[in-house]
């Protein structure tokens, strides 16, 4: 049976916790309460932050006895993002926290699919919830007054929430049915490239398009791990650069991390790896400032990305694509990596452009099931955009 998970910090807000909870099994909703508190309980709960914090790598220990509070907070939030995704029976998640709290059960949120329901009520709904939403489908809603005990707005911001996680459960949202999912990258420079790929693909494939600005990667790759999407044409790979070498648009470390764990079929590309992007010039590190710029708009300043660091990009995409066991086509455009990156272009640069593709072509370690294609073409051409949609096809049906 599903049920929808009330989680807490029992220790604290215990009255609050045991409110909702109430509030949503009135509905007729099956709840179990879970305590992701520090210190002792002060209600009842169906799993207690003991059974929690067993969840973290390194045991309970490294959860529960200790005297730092922040320490516990986080290796509390470490443990929670651990314990959700082993559950089977989850129908919806709903949290109630100020500071600590909503850390902790964020964190568990996020490591949930996408599409599963989740509200966060929380006394920091109304600032900058980045860090907590990240690139989920988390919904925060402010919990107004503090939570240091029930009062008249509580009883009704709680009343709402609950309303509205319940209603969640209750009415699942049908099962995607139709043309099945693919994500592309694109950037600026790779417009006319992935545009012409979606075009050719929309007849078949439901064609999500996600700007390489960091999150925009981590969201392809969270589809991607929530099994949300059916392949992946990764044409813009920038957000590798930024990630290198301190640009304003990074990747993390698990960028391809979800094509590895999925199998999907993968069809790569190099766009926009001619590039690291800083705002405004003034923003530029000190050691960059002898570098070649390009100004995209007066906020934004694209650095052309030199030999070694190419060699660098190069490496660190191949040895993680390397790890691919699923079907993997990586095509390289010999005639430029982006809109500037063409022949009479401000970052023309056959030379960094060459020892990028060797780099990539020698870590990837191709075989039956990673190819590596080199073309005559710039990445913009219509040709390049034709190769992509075969390319992808035909691992597609493999």
């Amino acid at each position: 049976m599903k049920r929808i998970y009330v989680v807490g910090t029992a220790d604290t807000k215990g009255e609050e916790l045991a409110f909702l909870a109430d509030t949503i099994a009135a509905t007729g909703a099956a709840v179990i309460r879970v305590d992701v508190g520090t210190r002792e309980a002060t209600v009842p709960v169906d799993v207690a932050a003991k059974e929690v914090a067993g969840c973290h790598p390194d045991g309970r220990d490294a959860v529960l006895g200790g005297n730092d509070r922040g320490a516990a907070v986080a290796a509390m939030g470490t443990a929670f993002a651990h314990f959700m995704p082993s559950r089977n029976d989850i129908a919806a998640v709903i949290g109630i926290g100020g500071g600590g709290g909503t850390s902790i059960i964020t964190a568990g949120m996020r490591a949930l699919p996408l599409g599963l329901p989740k509200i966060m009520v929380s006394t920091l709904a109304s600032g900058d919830t980045a860090p907590y939403v990240d690139v989920s489908d988390i919904v925060m809603m402010p919990a107004v007054t503090d939570m240091a005990g029930l009062n008249r707005l509580s009883r009704v911001v709680l009343h709402n929430a609950a309303q509205a996680i319940a209603g969640m459960a209750a009415r699942p949202a049908p099962p995607a049915e139709g043309k099945p999912s693919i994500g592309l990258t694109m950037f600026g420079v790779t417009t006319p490239c992935v545009t012409a790929i979606a075009d050719q693909l929309r007849s078949t494939y439901d064609c999500m398009v996600f700007h390489a600005t960091g999150t925009g990667g981590r969201s392809m790759e969270k589809l991607a791990d929530s099994g949300l999407l059916s392949g992946v044409i990764d044409i813009t790979t920038t957000e590798v650069c930024d990630l290198l070498f301190g640009g304003v648009l990074p990747a993390t470390e698990d960028r391809l991390g979800a094509i590895a764990r999925t199998g999907l079929p993968y069809v790569g590309s190099v766009g926009a790896l001619d590039m690291v992007n800083f705002w405004a010039p003034a923003t530029i590190p000190e050691r960059y400032r002898d570098r070649l710029f390009y100004e995209h708009n007066p906020n934004v300043t694209l650095m052309r990305t030199t030999a070694d660091e190419c060699r660098a990009i190069g490496e660190w995409i191949g040895a993680r694509l390397a790890l691919c066991d699923g079907p993997v086509h990586f095509l390289i455009p010999e005639k430029g990596v982006s809109a500037l990156d063409i022949e009479g272009g401000a970052f023309f640069d056959p030379e960094a452009d060459a020892v990028l593709f060797d780099a990539i072509e020698r870590a990837i370690k191709p075989n039956g099931r990673r190819r590596v294609t080199r073309l005559p073409l710039h990445i913009n051409d219509p040709e390049f955009a034709r190769a992509a949609v075969a390319a992808f096809l035909d691992i597609a049906r493999q």
